[in-house]
């Protein structure tokens, strides 16, 4: 007869230990092994394989270790835990560590049956992470069983990246070039969203007509929408828009009411109070009518909203939150400003003869097409656009220009040229309107003109590439070779991958030729344009950054066009930005400088630099009107306001218009010299309302649902179970220090580096995995940084960084094995005679394993989840008084004060070990107690709903496994003994 297991048991089956799980059925074990994640589940059938059951052996007497060896031991098995015990399934095991704040949104997700927010966090204090928080415990907790994000294809491969690397989540992209190779995979009638439960989709694919049904109807339970502000649109737009379709796509899927959905933006409010009525009413409908001014209004909101600037959470969870103390506050690494200069260039005397011959050409085209017809003044309106554009980018943007056909010359109609030559020329807000956007646009259109003028302008702008008659080039060299000496490392933007290609020739190191750059033979420089696919463009980055790196003294210069303007992460390998090109739209400039100045830069002040020519009657004005109004704005609220799209556009049309007409100006001419004071006072007083309704928003609406305290008690809570930075970067350097590597930094709070050649093989092995095998081969110096958003090839100093995890599983192993090959830095046993205790004193730690049932919107779900406790007593185990929480945490710290003999060490500890059973009642009542405090704490953080925690209990499995035991004893035993504070079950 078959032996039957419960949940929590431990049974031995392939030469290991494991925890069988609830869902095991006589017939069928389903197993993790102990310490293992779900990953690593398995299921056995008991009447085929041998399965027996299995008891946690007792630590050995003679396998004594240091005083270190405790300590080790405690933190190398709780970094190994993937199963924790507390409220909040997924954090034990993903790969980041959140900063407090970071928790603020999935404490208020938590407390909603069905969870819909609009997270609109300031750019680059980590929303994607606070999404993905959200994301992995719904998953964990059973509540969603699939998850979909829509966002920009550009953006679609770094989603999947950041859920994998960070969340352990696997999702497929379903991208316009992957639907063919998925569905080709798929059953007959099976839809791909029903294939792959996780996907990260194209908003602007999926929001077709012939997916767009498919996939509403097999929607996952859970849909992150990303950049959601491109998903709406006001009431007054046209129908047909990029936003309508998107906003139509989303409206369908927000319609179930039990799917989870989750909208993120920077820019909630773009202007326009329709719009943002009809995101708030994708989130609850209730939001879109409400009255925001009225108290009912502002709860409503605060329950599904958050919205925070730098300022508020650059320094957290301090006496100002009402704490009683500071040892929970956390500063957290943004840049402390952006340091702005204007930098100016004039043409030179043959490029001020082109740009004249051009405008002159331009303006007359535009009034001959006038007295043709509607069609035609639009699309002359939008080749002369894109040929003062491309001059004023560069000689080989104008020359490409010049020579090709305007997109919008094939127009039928004047609403067509408009739909094919505007995205070319502008630069809207919506950051998919940039993908594929950064070519040359076309200047030629059909006239009776002969093409030799065009070939001609196009002949004399070539001529003039170099920074002997482009002096903007030269201008920009200057300026780098300032930045890369202040030992910056910066990215040049670029509106056109023409100008892009032209400044990384003129700018980069030819090896081939032996030509030096005007940069220096140090500095390293690449360009990345819309050519690249999203991954290629990721791929060249972290190339340049690698060769750049091979050498201390090397620098490294990025040429972009605006396809990295938003949601890249370049904190790690750039700090400083050029604006070679002038957006038309000041937003652009912000996503561009969000590109370096977001959470991670490691240095306090970020360099912005812009260019701008001081006589080409189209730059200064740009910048005057546009990008320091939007500066100032930011400058007084803290936060970015945007411009809505058509006040930028009446802006830059008017400026065009003033450009092209100078001069010839009468009562039948096209434009007035009064358009551009028009626009721009209409600029000025449409941009100033929505700055203050946005400050007015800002202010009303801030995130007060969660208060400072509540999230203080769960980070003290979560750190006391899995541990803090402080707690690892020891275990890092004691662990590494015992098993060979050497290590660089003498400062043990700061970061350091280690070179691992030395270590055991399996240790390599297990590295090279997680850090790189090229870094392990060529035994580079792995660098330790306290900061968590770390970049490849370093390692973050938490407890979820795969290289600290490798450690970690490396030095537990080599404990419970006492036949291990090579160096154990910790061991199960110790005896240390020190000063630090009066009376002998035994430090156990004991690992708990606990039954949680957890209600969800599917039914209730078993799981069987570990934690790791000190527990400190004095005496022996049958008279045994028990030390506080406190006093047994304090024991890792005590340091020997004389050598003990390792035979009497051993018969110490033997005859312990022996007693030890005496003591079981005590850890029974310990894990009974600390089993409804753990009840108490899912509860409090579901408090809202009593739905969420209804059938939620929390049981404790017995026997409680021992792992470590560690005798201290005093060094001068005659002195008297303080009265220790006694204690029993949990809550001491």
């Amino acid at each position: 007869m078959a032996l039957t297991y419960s949940a929590g048991s431990l049974v031995k089956a392939r030469g290991r230990e494991w925890v069988v799980l609830p869902e095991s059925k006589p017939d069928l074990l389903v197993l993790r092994p102990l310490g293992g994640s779900d990953d690593d589940v398995a299921a056995v059938f008991p009447a085929f394989e041998t399965v027996e059951e299995a008891r946690f052996a007792a630590p050995e007497p003679s396998d004594l270790g240091d005083q270190r060896a405790a300590g080790l031991l405690r933190t190398a098995l709780r970094i190994g835990f993937r199963s924790g015990a507390g409220p909040f399934r997924s954090l034990a095991g993903i790969a980041v560590e959140p900063r407090a704040y970071q928790l603020v949104p999935l404490l208020m997700a938590l407390r909603q049956k069905t969870v819909r927010m609009l997270i609109s966090d300031d750019v680059g204090i980590g929303k994607t992470v606070e999404a993905g928080l959200i994301a992995s415990e719904l998953l964990a907790q059973g509540e969603a069983s699939g998850l979909a994000v829509l966002c920009s294809p550009a953006l679609a491969e770094q989603w999947q990246q950041e859920l994998r690397s960070k969340f352990g989540i696997d999702a497929e992209l379903v991208l316009s070039s992957t639907v063919t190779r998925l569905e080709r995979g798929l059953d007959l009638g099976q839809s791909l969203f029903d294939r792959y439960p996780n996907v990260i989709v194209s908003t602007d694919f999926i929001k077709s007509t012939r997916h767009r049904d498919d996939f509403v109807r097999h929607c996952p339970d859970l849909v992150i929408v990303d950049e959601a502000h491109t998903c709406v649109a006001a009431d007054d737009t046209k129908t047909g828009t990029q936003n309508q379709l998107r906003y139509e796509l989303l409206r369908r899927v927000a319609e179930d009411a039990e799917r989870h959905l989750l909208l993120v933006t920077a820019t909630p409010h773009s202007g326009k109070e329709s719009a943002f009525r009809n995101l708030l009413g994708l989130v609850k409908p209730d939001l879109a009518h409400v009255d925001l001014e009225s108290e009912r209004g502002r709860k409503l909101l605060a329950q599904h909203f958050v919205a925070r600037k730098r300022a508020d959470v650059r320094q957290y969870l301090t006496k100002e939150d009402g704490l009683a103390d500071d040892s929970l506050a956390e500063r957290t690494a943004f840049p402390s400003d952006r340091y702005f200069k204007d930098e100016t260039y004039k043409l030179s005397p043959e490029y001020r003869a082109l740009l004249d011959d051009a405008i002159a050409y331009a303006s007359e085209r535009v009034e001959e097409a006038d007295g043709r017809g509607r069609r035609e003044a639009r699309i002359a309106w939008w080749s002369a656009i894109a040929l003062l554009r491309s001059l004023v980018s560069s000689p080989r943007a104008a020359a490409q220009t010049l020579r090709t056909r305007s997109a919008a010359a094939v127009a039928s109609s004047a609403e067509e040229a408009d739909k094919l030559g505007a995205p070319l020329n502008s630069d809207a807000a919506d950051s998919d309107s940039m993908e594929g956007m950064d070519v040359a646009p076309g200047a030629e259109i059909e006239t009776d003109d002969p093409r030799s003028l065009l070939a001609e302008l196009a002949d004399r702008a070539q001529e003039l590439e170099g920074p002997a008659q482009d002096l903007k080039l030269k201008a920009l060299i200057k300026h780098l070779k300032a930045l890369l000496a202040e030992g910056y490392n910066p990215i040049v933007f670029c509106r056109y991958i023409p100008t892009a290609k032209y400044l990384a020739e003129q700018l980069a190191n030819d090896p081939e030729t032996k030509k030096r750059g005007p940069l220096g033979a140090k500095t390293v420089v690449k360009a990345v344009t819309g050519e690249l696919s999203p991954q290629q463009r990721i791929d060249n980055i972290e190339t340049l950054a690698t060769e750049a790196g091979e050498d201390a003294a090397a620098r490294r210069v990025l040429i972009a066009t605006d396809c990295l303007s938003e949601g890249v992460n370049l904190q790690h390998y750039f700090d400083a930005v050029v604006h070679y090109d002038l957006a038309w739209n000041p937003t652009r400039h912000d996503q561009r400088e969000g590109r370096v100045d977001r959470y991670g830069q490691r240095r306090d002040e970020v360099r912005v630099i812009t260019l701008y020519g001081e006589d080409n009657g189209i730059d200064g004005k740009v910048l005057e009107v546009l990008i320091k109004k939007h500066r100032q704005i930011k400058k007084d609220l803290g936060i970015s306001v945007s411009i809505p799209d058509e006040l930028s556009t009446g802006v830059t049309d008017a400026i065009v218009e003033w450009l092209l007409m100078r001069g010839r100006e009468d009562d039948g001419a096209l434009f007035s010299a009064d358009a551009f004071k028009v626009s721009t006072a209409k600029l000025d007083s449409d941009w100033n309302s929505a700055a203050e309704r946005e400050k007015a928003s800002r202010s009303r609406f801030a995130q007060r649902s969660i208060h400072p305290e509540e999230v203080a008690r769960e980070v003290a809570a979560i750190r006391d179970a899995l541990g803090g930075t402080g707690e690892v970067r020891t275990f890092v350097r004691e662990a590494l220090g015992s098993l060979g590597a050497v290590l660089r930094g003498a400062d043990p709070s700061e970061d350091f580096t280690a070179q691992v050649g030395g270590t055991p093989a399996g240790l390599r092995d297990a590295l090279a995995t997680a850090v790189g095998a090229e870094v392990i081969e060529q035994d580079h110096p792995i660098p330790f940084r306290t900061d968590p958003a770390v970049a490849r090839g370093e390692a973050a100093l938490v407890r979820t960084d795969p290289v600290v995890g490798a450690l970690a599983s490396h030095v537990l192993n080599a404990a419970l094995d006492t036949q291990a090959d090579g160096a154990r830095p910790a061991r199960r046993c110790g005896v240390v005679t020190t000063d630090a205790v009066t009376t002998r004193t035994t430090l156990l730690l004991v690992r708990y394993r606990f039954h949680l049932t957890l209600p969800s919107r599917s039914g209730e779900k078993q799981l069987v989840a570990e934690d790791a406790r000190l527990l400190a007593f004095e005496g022996s185990p049958k008279n045994a008084v028990w030390l506080s929480q406190e006093r047994a945490a304090a024991l890792l710290e005590a340091t020997a004060s004389e050598n003990t003999d390792p035979h009497f060490g051993e018969r110490m500890m033997k005859r312990i070990l022996d007693q030890l059973p005496d003591a079981n009642g005590y850890l029974e009542t310990y894990g009974e107690d600390l089993a409804a405090e753990l009840d108490s704490s899912h509860r409090r953080v579901r408090q809202a709903s009593g739905e969420i925690v209804r059938g939620l209990s929390v049981t404790a499995q017995k026997p409680a496994d021992v792992l470590g035991a560690y005798l201290y004893l005093p060094a001068n035993p005659t002195a008297p003994s303080p009265a220790p504070a006694a204690v029993s079950g949990a809550s001491a």
